[in-house]
């Protein structure tokens, strides 16, 4: 790879007025369906829940406020095996701080990771000890927010990691750890598995292994037997956007990229607790932790301005194309230590047998009282004290 195409260069975001003119034009222009006949969301997104945010959208949103506070931060692009990776770096103010990637899932972004730049960081001033400040990075997946699409087939969870490994090479960073939640905790997950040099210790929140079919899962304890029935309820009723972009994410593309709306729908229509959460924010008023409406508003025009909602549904059948390749072969083992926290409105608590079956190199794992599935996002102080605590004995 020549020098010019390993180079990092500086990256700011500038979307052009008439782009934003021509979203408040497509939100005004939405055809509305009926309204559903139910009380609940087991017919998907309800009416009022998207006609609150789409009002909100059209007239209050600002985007140029997220866009200053993305470009308030020091944002690069570098091409890694042919896709320009767009990441956020931020180095901590203290001394020996540990270098951590962290990895966003969908339908998230960097944004949903911007409150714990902070406290990872900086941590004095968030209550923490300056011993456990990281030097953060934090890249857009490939086909996600600014990162460029694959223009091939093979992007899945290990290529990623391959990439986030040389990433970290780049930066020189010779010892580092690294954190994911949903599909980050897939590329996290590859990472341990990969085990690069350099890489010393993984953190994840969602055990995604535990969603498969065929998965080993212990029903003995009352804990193992709800998350048991959690799973299930998941995969027979809750599922169906994971099923549609894994085996047709460009069917939805369509519309993904034609309607602002039906992005937005169908990004809000994921598990329960954070439906509800977001539906509390637009319809009540009021909003959980961090995950306010305007938080969840830009992680949705990110996806709008950058027309990626097509390319990030890829990343689910790449997912499933992998898992096709390697039925019937044992992944490697994760050798370097795993820390896990259990959030309480993740799709399923995992209980902590469940994780050792996974992970036999657990070395931290902890269930805590509030958060769900956008963690960093609604409990950034919380998520950050758990995230210093699983790398702390590694320092």
């Amino acid at each position: 790879m020549s020098v010019t195409a390993r180079a990092i260069r500086p990256f700011q975001i500038e979307v052009p007025e008439e782009q934003l003119a021509e979203l408040r034009r497509r939100l005004a222009a939405t055809r509305w369906p009926s309204i559903e006949l139910v009380a609940d969301r087991s017919q998907g997104v309800q009416l009022a829940t998207i006609q609150a945010l789409a009002r909100y959208w059209a007239t209050d949103h600002d985007w140029r406020a997220c866009e200053a506070r993305l470009n308030a931060l020091p944002q690069f692009m570098t091409e890694i095996d042919g896709v320009d990776i767009h990441f956020i770096h931020v180095k901590s103010p203290h001394e020996n701080a540990l270098p951590l990637v962290m990895t966003h899932g969908w339908p998230g972004s960097v944004i949903e990771l911007l409150e714990v730049v902070g406290p990872l960081t900086d941590p004095t001033a968030h209550g923490g000890r300056a011993e456990d400040a990281f030097d953060l990075v934090l890249p857009s997946l490939p086909g996600y927010g600014f990162s460029g699409e694959p223009t091939e087939i093979g992007w899945d969870a290990g290529r990623t990691a391959a990439a986030w490994a040389e990433l970290m090479g780049r930066l020189g960073y010779s010892r580092y750890v690294a954190q994911g939640g949903d599909v980050g905790s897939a590329v996290t997950d590859a990472m341990g598995r990969l085990r690069p040099e350099g890489l010393i210790g993984i953190h994840i929140n969602l055990l995604l292994a535990a969603l498969a079919p065929d998965a080993s899962r212990p029903a003995d304890s009352e804990q193992e037997r709800a998350a048991l029935d959690a799973v299930a309820t998941f995969n027979a009723s809750g599922s169906g956007y994971f099923l549609e972009q894994a085996t047709r994410p460009q069917t939805i593309g369509y519309a993904l990229l034609d309607s602002p709306v039906a992005l937005a729908a169908w990004m809000l229509d994921h598990d329960t607790d954070s439906y509800y959460r977001i539906r509390d924010a637009f319809v009540d008023g009021q909003p959980v932790g961090h995950l306010t409406r305007d938080t969840i508003v830009d992680n949705v025009t990110l996806y709008w301005l950058t027309g990626t909602g097509a390319s990030a549904a890829r990343s689910y059948w790449e997912v499933g194309r992998a898992q096709a390749l390697a039925a019937g072969q044992a992944p490697p083992d994760v050798s370097v230590p795993v820390g896990f926290t259990t959030f309480p409105g993740e799709i399923f608590r995992a209980p902590r047998s469940w994780v050792e079956g996974v992970y036999p190199s657990l070395s931290y794992f902890n269930e805590v009282d509030k958060g769900g599935h956008f963690a960093a996002w609604e409990e950034p102080d919380l998520f950050a004290s758990e995230v210093r605590a699983a790398f702390r004995p590694l320092r």
